[in-house]
């Protein structure tokens, strides 16, 4: 039995491979995720978007 563990993506990463990772966990395409982040923050005014992602690459452990 194997459990998933959610990690930062080394292998298709831009950034810091929060969004490919978060990907990887749901078996969603990480492009998707990618352009869904974007216009979450654009229309949240972006600084909590930011705020997330900073938060998530701190405490998402690497793969």
């Amino acid at each position: 039995m194997s459990s998933k563990k959610l990690t930062r993506s080394k292998n298709d990463a831009l950034v810091a491979g929060v969004c490919s990772g978060l990907a990887k966990y749901f078996g969603w395409d990480p492009v998707l995720v990618r352009v869904m982040y974007i216009i979450l923050s654009v229309i949240s005014a972006a600084f909590p978007g930011l705020l997330v992602y900073l938060v998530l690459w701190v405490i998402m452990p690497s793969e």
